[in-house]
């Protein structure tokens, strides 16, 4: 079976948490995530996280620690999702890819229609806020 590295941004914003709607994700359904993509060949999920937020939200931003991975199987494939903290260092969040961005208290994450890679990322999130 397939591993898909995949990183995701934990950005925080006045004490919200930052969420994204896509049309449609690697799971083939449209819903809610942490904001990040595929990590490419050669390339760090820390690399890999910054290239994809200023390719999907034109900012800048500074990776910072660990917070959680999760795994989960699609068909033939698995995804491995790992979350790092991240904070906005330059630029205003303009979403290219994405229908629609939320910030959302910690505690409300679990009411949005997340991805389920990003569920127990969220959980882990809420309990983190406790």
């Amino acid at each position: 079976m397939k591993t898909i590295p995949v990183t995701a941004a934990i950005i925080k914003k006045n004490g919200k948490i930052l969420i994204a709607r896509r049309k449609n994700s690697l799971c083939g359904n449209p819903g809610w995530e942490f904001p990040g993509g595929k990590v490419e060949p050669g390339e760090t999920s820390q690399q890999c996280l910054a290239r994809e937020i200023k390719e999907e939200f034109s900012v800048e931003i500074k990776v910072g620690k660990f917070v959680a991975e999760s795994k989960h199987k699609i068909k033939n494939k698995t995804i491995r999702l790992t979350a790092f903290e991240a904070v906005v260092l330059s630029g205003i969040i303009t979403p290219a890819e994405h229908e629609e961005i939320a910030f959302v208290n910690p505690a409300e994450l679990l009411n949005y229609d997340l991805l389920p890679a990003d569920v127990p990322i969220a959980k882990k999130v809420i309990k983190q806020q406790k």
